[in-house]
């Protein structure tokens, strides 16, 4: 009997034992979601952005061989190789609360739709699974309506879909809640999870959509959130502090609930540590001292109320300034991440448009590699991965 060639697995459906998950990187910024995923065993084999302040600080780390600077609507599905992970961080800007709340029709949130074009194109090679980051104003925007078009979307792949919400704050003290939704071709065993911690009451609805396919993978509880750390991250050999003057002025601008806060700081015989925003009421700029050693949410630093600033009281002293480059980097979990090539401003818009590292490396080592590997059945052994 002659011998029949048999038709080569698609590689979307097998899943590896020992080799590192090949990822993709979509919207990769500076780096740090590659950063958690290969904390947790993958390697990434290919990585695209457009922003140049963002490619400078990406390839000075990681070098640019595999980089692809292009806008994502020119990239096409012939130009991702095969993968076993596509990891997508789309822009947040029409979907979060400080944005404009366009959704996925706004001009930069939209991008999403390049995406799943990208794996349409890639046919068969699509990857087994996908991995999607934004803010949590995702789950609400259109009340509702973007979520389930986003999760449909990806039904229409093939992907059953899966998503939870992890902050920052769990590893590293800056409270930064986000939203993560997990695709896989060959889905998980299902758990009934209603109201945890990854999967809190306002995420049921997509749930119990009857129109999409999703699933709720067995996963452990994360790390219970910092109440404090902000003291151990800040530089404490910094000389940008601000002078009497300007000093003056931030304490003037000071409402009478937060003068008092930080009047008891200044009277503490120890030195604390504090985050402050700037913000506008009724025309007027004030600043707010937040009450805990917590950072707020780092931001894209393109206006003075996204910046952050430290404020060092104590010991009959209040001293204020800018929060520097590399405290940002340390707050993102990147504590040891170059920032020789880049300017300050760089590193700020960088760091404040980026994934926290450790939240990435939790849900790659408990969700996303297991899943690629098919270790997430109850029944389902795990076949050798063969890349073309």
């Amino acid at each position: 009997m002659p011998l029949v060639a048999q038709e080569p697995p698609r590689l979307s459906t097998i899943r590896s034992t020992s080799a590192a998950p090949r990822v993709a990187e979509f919207f990769a910024g500076i780096g740090l979601a590659r950063l958690g995923l290969e904390q947790a065993g993958a390697e990434v084999v290919w990585a695209n952005d457009l922003d140049p302040n963002k490619t400078l600080l990406y390839t000075s780390r990681f070098g640019g061989d595999h980089y692809v600077e292009r806008d994502i609507a020119t990239i096409t599905g012939a130009d991702v190789p095969d993968i076993d992970l596509a990891w997508s961080s789309f822009p947040c800007t029409d979907l979060s609360l400080a944005g404009n709340r366009r959704g996925l029709a706004g001009s930069s949130s939209a991008t999403f739709w390049e995406f799943t074009r990208i794996l349409e194109e890639m046919g068969d090679r699509r990857p087994a699974v996908v991995a999607l980051e934004n803010v949590t104003g995702f789950a609400t925007s259109h009340g509702g309506d973007d979520m389930a078009s986003a999760v449909a979307e990806l039904n229409r792949l093939g992907y059953s879909v899966d998503v939870v919400t992890l902050d920052a704050r769990r590893f590293v003290p800056q409270s930064r809640p986000r939203l993560f939704l997990v695709g896989a071709l060959d889905a998980p065993d299902d758990v009934h999870d209603p109201g945890s911690e990854l999967r809190p009451d306002w995420l049921q609805t997509v749930f119990g959509d009857p129109a999409l396919t999703t699933h709720r993978a067995a996963l452990p509880a994360p790390p219970a959130p910092l109440t404090s750390g902000l003291g151990e991250v800040v530089e404490r050999s910094s000389t940008l502090w601000w002078d009497a003057d300007r000093t003056r002025s931030f304490l003037d601008s000071l409402s009478p609930l937060q003068t008092e806060r930080v009047e008891l700081l200044r009277r503490g015989r120890t030195v604390s540590y504090r985050t402050a925003y700037r913000r506008t009421r009724k025309g007027v700029a004030i600043w707010e001292v937040r009450p805990d050693d917590i950072a707020g949410c780092l931001r894209t630093a393109r206006g003075g109320s996204s910046k952050q600033a430290v404020v060092r009281a104590g010991r009959g002293q209040v001293q204020v300034r800018w929060m520097t480059g590399r405290e940002y980097a340390r707050l993102m979990g990147a504590g040891d991440y170059d920032l020789s090539a880049a300017r300050t401003s760089q590193a700020l818009f960088g760091f404040g448009d980026a994934v926290c590292v450790p939240a990435v490396g939790w849900l790659s080592e408990h969700y996303l590699l297991p899943l690629v590997r098919g270790a997430m059945r109850a029944q389902s052994p795990a076949l050798e991965l063969v890349h073309g």
